[in-house]
């Protein structure tokens, strides 16, 4: 990576360490029904990889781990990783507190391998995770090095259409070509999990295609067993989506998907 990508990373970094205690108050995270038990998988995964007890599971880009520490409930072996100090240090709180057994490791994410030597059943990664990321190769590279053979990795993303919107104006339109290489730079007052909050969030992101995706994981040696696209989405990421059944979302016209997710094999 160059010396610019470390600049971005870092001014990321920095929104993400901000985020963090806003977002453990938030409604969105709603810590108090996730201390009860409460789950924070989506039926997309859940379908997915269904029984996970037993199983050594890596996540990518955990946040503060909620999900990390949803999947340790079901029965999996876990390991958070996330580039957020604050994010792990409440992560490996909320850890503590639950008495569960996942292990947390804070790095930037293409640095993985440097931090974790151990190999996984299953590599798991979701919703707004790969737009941080400038080049998808080494990140499919460090998922392969982080499988098992015959291991299982899975993300559930946001569609590449979604992303080519500018969601600052009142109603969003069209600003990112769908394969743009330049880098994106947004700087808003809030975060998605509270956009009253006073912090000013400062972005660096990228939009990456399917056939982009697809490729990086392919080139690293991963057999592709399906993508699939939805027009649902299990986050109100649009202000003019429609609410359908519990916890779904949709465009009032379904013109284009809002979600795909990818699961593939490592032989």
């Amino acid at each position: 990576m160059n010396k610019e990508f470390d600049k971005y990373f870092e001014t990321n970094r920095q929104t993400w360490n901000e985020k963090v205690a806003i977002h453990a108050k938030s409604e969105f995270y709603d810590m108090k029904a996730f201390k009860k038990g409460e789950t924070t998988l989506k039926r997309f995964e859940l379908e997915a990889l269904g029984d996970v007890s037993g199983k050594s599971l890596l996540h990518l880009q955990c946040h503060f781990g909620q999900d990390t520490l949803s999947w340790s409930r079901m029965g999996a072996r876990c390991t958070g990783v996330d580039i957020s100090e604050e994010a792990i240090i409440l992560a490996k709180e909320l850890n503590k507190e639950l008495e569960l057994d996942a292990k947390f490791v804070c790095c930037n994410v293409l640095d993985t391998s440097d931090h974790i030597k151990d190999q996984f059943d299953i590599v798991f990664t979701s919703y707004g995770v790969i737009g941080w990321l400038p080049d998808l190769k080494p990140w499919a590279v460090m998922i392969a090095e982080r499988l098992k053979p015959g291991g299982v990795f899975y993300i559930a993303e946001f569609h590449p259409i979604v992303w080519m919107f500018d969601y600052l104006e009142e109603k969003p339109i069209i600003k990112y070509g769908y394969h743009q290489k330049e880098v994106i730079y947004e700087e808003y007052q809030g975060t998605y999990a509270n956009m009253e909050s006073n912090i000013i969030s400062k972005e660096y992101g990228w939009n990456h295609g399917l056939g982009e995706v697809i490729s990086a994981l392919t080139e690293a040696g991963l057999r592709i067993e399906y993508l699939r696209e939805y027009d649902q989405s299990p986050y109100q990421i649009f202000p003019d989506l429609v609410k359908k059944e519990k916890g779904i979302f949709e465009t009032k016209d379904k013109l284009y998907p809002l979600l795909f997710t990818i699961k593939a094999v490592k032989e």
